[in-house]
């Protein structure tokens, strides 16, 4: 993977020294969406930003990769060869002979760029829009369900075979915890502490941009302490203490990457399930592969089976347990096609609203999840962030490890402080955030 070769110094003055003229979406106001005057959104043409670096760098090695580890048909690596192109030199078009169920939905989500070099539309959209031509130029919807080809697979499962003594590692505080889960004490809340910290800088196991360093991150992630200096915002006494008061609530996670990341999800979806702090849990999935490393409900049970014949015992039990709950309705895995849409989530369709307005707390994983909670806009670092979120509709608990170029609850100061120390904070993975907004 090429090292970045970007700045962020400019995105730092244009949007906190003087933040750009705030546009008005009035297609969006059909929809409940943030109190503040939402910015323009980040374009891939900014050249120097992240948006940028990912559209001339990194997607063109994820076609190379996707094409050396599957054995695609010639006019299949042709037309992902013609995928590579179309990012810097093609025009946006509707999907082509493609028998995906969301077509038609595309065919809208692309209808105001038709024509438009790809360089010149939105962040997010593109981003999400390349991984959908992925699909097309693989056919990946041309066959059954069971066989279709997900073209990430082999990066997903090797994955988890690299990070397997972390995992190993992680699950002895999982272990003979009866005590523990029966009393909100101290070791209770300290136990749940571990494993928020543990989950978002798992976070930064993302197969997207770092394809080769899962092991790396998994290693990284068990030195909590040390790495709590890199908690940019962090509510986590916050959430515990509001988790401390649950009983057989329902909680929900908008789940993230596969891999480390995942486990460490299912790892404290095991601890909430077994106190009872949640009587059920909801894992929400893609629909179908994206983002390189997003988890589907097929790798959740391909992990859960991986674990449970694994060679420690504490594993195989935390898996054992997870899948008795499966079976039980405890834990549920869901998808919706909202999950893989280029839509931010103020543009949540009703049904998929007030099933979540259900939920005692959603947890918000990951960096593209932050994105579209928050808009791919130019937002000051220092905005507020709950006036930004106040449509979602039910407590939520973001878990992210920052990989784009924006943030928004900071203070000046530390904008200035993290910058100073660390020209890449924005995008890097190495910083990270809580925040709750509890309602």
């Amino acid at each position: 993977m090429r090292e970045a070769k970007f700045s962020t110094s400019s995105a730092l003055r244009g949007r906190h020294w003087r933040p750009r003229q705030h546009q008005i979406h009035h297609q969006m106001n059909q929809f409940q969406q943030p109190h503040l005057p939402i910015p323009e959104q980040l374009i891939v043409s900014e050249e120097g930003s992240f948006a940028y670096f990912t559209f001339t760098q990194r997607l063109p090695v994820i076609i190379e990769r996707v094409i050396a580890e599957n054995n695609f048909s010639p006019s299949v690596v042709e037309r992902l060869k013609t995928l590579a192109q179309d990012i810097l030199h093609g025009l946006i078009r509707p999907l082509e002979d493609d028998k995906g169920a969301d077509v038609a939905a595309w065919a809208t989500y692309v209808e105001p760029f038709i024509g438009k070099p790809w360089v010149d539309t939105p962040f997010y959209f593109a981003e999400t829009y390349f991984y959908r031509r992925i699909l097309e130029a693989t056919q990946y919807f041309s066959s059954e369900a069971e066989h279709r080809i997900d073209p990430f697979e082999l990066q997903k499962r090797l994955s988890l075979e690299t990070v397997m003594d972390s995992v190993r590692t992680a699950s002895i505080q999982l272990k003979n915890l009866n005590s523990v889960y029966s009393h909100r004490d101290f070791s209770w809340k300290k136990t749940l502490t571990n494993l928020l910290y543990l989950d978002l800088w798992g976070n930064r196991a993302d197969l997207s941009l770092h394809p080769q360093a899962a092991g790396k991150f998994d290693r990284e992630c068990l030195e909590i302490h040390r790495e709590q200096r890199h908690v940019l915002l962090d509510d986590t006494n916050l959430v515990v203490n509001k988790i401390s008061n649950f009983h057989k609530s329902r909680i929900d996670f908008l789940v993230d990457n596969a891999g480390f990341e995942l486990i460490n999800d299912l790892f404290l979806g095991f601890f909430l399930l077994a106190s009872h702090a949640a009587e059920i849990i909801y894992l929400h999935l893609k629909s179908h592969p994206t983002f390189v490393s997003d988890a589907m409900v097929k790798d959740v049970n391909y992990t859960l089976n991986f674990l449970a014949n694994d060679s420690e015992k504490d594993v195989q039990d935390i898996a054992i347990s997870l899948q008795k709950y499966i079976a039980d309705g405890r834990l549920r895995l869901i998808d919706h096609p909202f999950w893989t849409a280029p839509l931010f989530f103020w543009k949540m369709p009703d049904l998929l609203r007030q099933d979540l307005a259900q939920s005692d707390l959603v947890f918000i994983k990951g960096d593209a999840n932050y994105r579209r909670l928050i808009g791919d806009c130019h937002w000051p670092f220092t905005s507020i962030f709950q006036d930004i979120v106040c449509y979602f509709p039910a407590p939520l608990t973001v878990l992210r490890t920052l990989k784009s170029e924006l943030i928004v609850g900071l203070q000046q100061n530390q904008v200035e402080e993290v910058s100073r120390e660390d020209s890449q904070w924005l995008t890097n993975g190495q910083w990270g955030v809580i925040q709750l907004v509890a309602r």
